[in-house]
């Protein structure tokens, strides 16, 4: 179906509703029974008043079907018919003359329907195509695991649509077994159930002073979800790791053009083969208890397990005295032990963590502290994890732009 604008105008002297039966057919030509059965469907409809002109938003299968559909109008007066694009449309393309991108590799999910289902889901789009866009804070503040249609979304190249019936998993190389595994192959195999907290390396980089290059997240590139699949190492004993494999490489069905090279890539990432072999690893084919959404990685995705103040909100004013500050911590190395809190200039005080604690999912934790003086006053929050990790390690990993927050501050007006 494409999208079109229709204008009609006529004469003052031919206006249709002057005449009420004529008025009264041409409201049952609109309805919207009549329209489906003409093979239309009108998305908007208005008419500029004491102009005699009407405007329609309409989706059609082509042009001649909907200038046959238009024909009443045609006798009262004029009708022009634009080919017509949604805003969502145009940024996906680059511009407004610019044609929707098409995959190189694989069938791609449209461009202008994905962005428009993530601006409809609420989340904070930074980039049409390919889609990037981070959870609203408000949204980070509810439960533990976040509803599918507001887990944040971060994509390199289009999102592939990719055909359950025909999906293979391939698994080569430095292997014992080669092996092509249909969906139905892993749902047939053990199956593991985790709630695990992703995080993008580059969550937060708005932060940065000074600014530094890559996708301009503040800091909803993360959310928390349940994954249910096959634990990796299952597939990779039925293949049988060769003497001499150091890495695993995964291989994405999405590709594009990278600056720097000459053709498309394929998205590809690696991981040590003792850190591959974790039990925690899945290949996930379900999200929170449903199948996964194309934007997330349908049919299947791998999930690594591997540290924000959400309230009050930065540059927030709030009233001398009692003052609630609360926040959610996370690691991959171990359930997070303790959150501290830093007011102003004052000591570390240690916060509540709030709910229970686990390896791969964020901590809630909640201080209430109290501020008698007015003014600007800066909030800072630590965490540390069971293992021991804190500060240090993970600010040379934030420098670098492999990790993510350890300390985070925000600014706060007391009046």
């Amino acid at each position: 179906m494409a999208l079109f604008v229709v204008r009609h105008h006529h004469a003052a002297e031919r206006c249709p509703a002057q005449d009420p039966y004529t008025g009264a057919m041409l409201l049952n030509h609109l309805s919207r029974p009549n329209v489906r059965q003409h093979g239309v469907q009108i998305r908007g409809e208005a008419v500029v008043q004491g102009e005699h002109t009407l405007y329609l938003i309409v989706e059609a299968s082509d042009e001649d079907r909907l200038r046959e559909f238009m024909q009443p109008f045609q006798m009262a007066g004029s009708v022009d018919i634009y080919p017509a694009s949604t805003c969502a449309g145009v940024v996906a393309s680059g511009g407004c003359a610019a044609a929707i991108p098409v995959s190189e590799f694989v069938l791609a999910l449209d461009p202008e329907q994905a962005c428009q289902q993530a601006i409809e889901a609420g989340l904070v789009v930074h980039r049409a195509h390919p889609l990037n866009g981070e959870t609203s804070i408000p949204d980070l503040l509810g439960g533990v695991v976040m509803p599918n249609a507001h887990f944040y979304v971060r994509n390199h190249f289009q999102i592939p649509h990719l055909d359950p019936t025909t999906f293979r998993l391939t698994v080569g190389g430095l292997v014992e077994r080669p092996l092509s595994l249909s969906l139905q192959d892993l749902h047939n195999m053990r199956s593991q159930t985790l709630i695990v907290t992703l995080e993008c390396a580059g969550n937060g980089r708005t932060l940065f002073d000074p600014p530094i290059e890559g996708e301009k997240w503040n800091l909803g590139a993360v959310s928390t979800a349940e994954w249910t699949g096959v634990p990796l190492v299952e597939v990779l004993d039925r293949a049988g790791i060769r003497t001499g494999a150091r890495e695993v490489l995964f291989r994405g069905a999405d590709g594009g053009q990278v600056e720097g090279h000459s053709g498309p890539i394929r998205f590809e990432r690696s991981l040590q083969l003792d850190h591959a072999r974790d039990a925690d690893l899945l290949l996930a084919y379900a999200m929170n208890g449903e199948p996964l959404p194309i934007q997330h990685g349908y049919p299947v995705r791998l999930v690594v397990p591997s540290w924000l103040i959400t309230e009050p909100g930065p540059n927030h004013e709030v009233r001398c005295g009692e003052l609630a500050i609360r926040g959610v911590a996370w690691s991959g190395a171990a359930p997070i032990a303790r959150v501290e809190v830093r007011v102003g200039g004052g000591s570390w005080q240690e916060a509540r963590l709030v709910s229970e604690r686990k390896r791969h999912s964020w901590q809630w934790w909640e201080l209430v502290t109290r501020v008698e003086e007015p003014g600007v006053v800066t909030l800072r929050a630590r965490a540390t994890d069971l293992a021991g990790r804190t500060q240090p390690e993970r600010a040379e990993w934030n420098r670098l732009g492999y990790g993510n927050n350890t300390i985070h501050e925000v600014l706060v007006r007391i009046a």
